[in-house]
């Protein structure tokens, strides 16, 4: 193998909004250094985009001309360059080809856009997640249903390797509101444990969502009321919120796209990957699981080799 098969040809950046991922990857998508830190959106906003990445770069040895392929919320309306949705339906390769190049840079950097559905009834965004569908290994044929759980938890509808739909549950941040901002707090106490997908609590709750169709509202204030008269422990409740916001979203998911009709793809890291893939079993759904971080590297190498700034391996440049 020859020394230049080692060097860098692109560094590709996932850029969220208080996180963000740097990798170096050399012409055949191989990872040959990373970093990772806070220095998401709101850090940027404060320090600078272009400071921030070349700072990274420095530190990991990249040459002057690299290019940089970037995802997530640095191309939104608050971030460096606002990169222009994408409306779906739309071809995921055509999507990651749509990335818009930052002006006044020394190198050549790039932004994938996001997608956009403008439906008068269902209006929805994403940014990110359209990347890790690039390099979750979906089938160029038939329908799939992808499970991109977090904050903002995104089911996506893809056909023929089209993003045809998709849908925002806001299951994340739900919890965080419900745990510190609501009469929950009492229950849930200001530090409880993370949430096990063993937990028999998240289990019976989560089950309880899912038989009643996704109607959480309802069983909300009976996670107050159990810690009153069945003294139910904080951890046992944040267990019993977890179960039963999952469980609703689940329900509600599978409600829209008729989930049961192929395996979910479940693009997850960590506990959440857990937790889902328990969540979805207890629904009776198929899954076949993806790893998020591996997921969004592959999809930023694909954007890359879309953007010409690496080739196809075995195409000539």
């Amino acid at each position: 193998m020859s020394p230049a098969s080692n060097a860098p040809a692109v560094a590709a950046v996932d850029w969220g909004t208080t996180r963000m991922r740097v990798w170096l990857i050399d012409k055949d998508g191989k990872v040959l250094a990373e970093r990772r830190g806070d220095d998401g959106l709101i850090t940027a906003q404060q320090k600078g985009f272009s400071a921030l990445l070349e700072g990274h770069l420095a530190a990991m040895g990249a040459p002057d001309a690299l290019p940089v392929i970037i995802c997530g919320m640095a191309g939104s309306r608050q971030g460096w360059l606002e990169a222009p949705y994408v409306s779906v339906p739309s071809p995921i390769g055509a999507i990651l080809g749509g990335a818009a190049r930052v002006p006044g840079q020394s190198r050549d950097i790039r932004i994938v856009p996001g997608l956009a559905q403008r439906l008068a009834d269902a209006p929805d965004v994403m940014r990110g997640e359209e990347t890790q569908l690039a390099g979750a290994g979906l089938p160029a044929k038939g329908r799939q249903l992808v499970c991109m759980p977090g904050t903002h938890s995104k089911w996506v509808l893809v056909e023929d390797g089209a993003v045809a739909g998709f849908g925002t549950w806001p299951t994340g941040e739900l919890f965080s509101v419900l745990a510190a901002h609501s009469i929950l707090r009492h229950s849930l106490g200001e530090h409880p444990k993370p949430v096990t997908a063993d937990n028999p609590f998240f289990r019976r709750w989560c089950e309880t969502a899912l038989a009643e169709g996704g109607d959480v509202t309802s069983k909300l204030f009976s996670i107050r009321a159990a810690g009153l008269l069945q003294d139910l422990r904080p951890d046992d409740a944040a267990a019993c919120l977890s179960g039963l916001l999952i469980g609703g979203e689940i329900a509600s998911a599978n409600r829209r796209y008729d989930a049961g009709a192929v395996p979910v793809v479940l693009i997850a890291s960590g506990s959440l990957a857990t937790l889902y893939g328990e969540a979805l079993g207890l629904a009776g759904l198929g899954v076949r699981t993806v790893d998020a971080d591996e997921a969004v590297r592959a999809g930023l190498v694909e954007a890359a080799r879309e953007n010409g700034m690496i080739a196809r391996i075995g195409v000539a440049r």
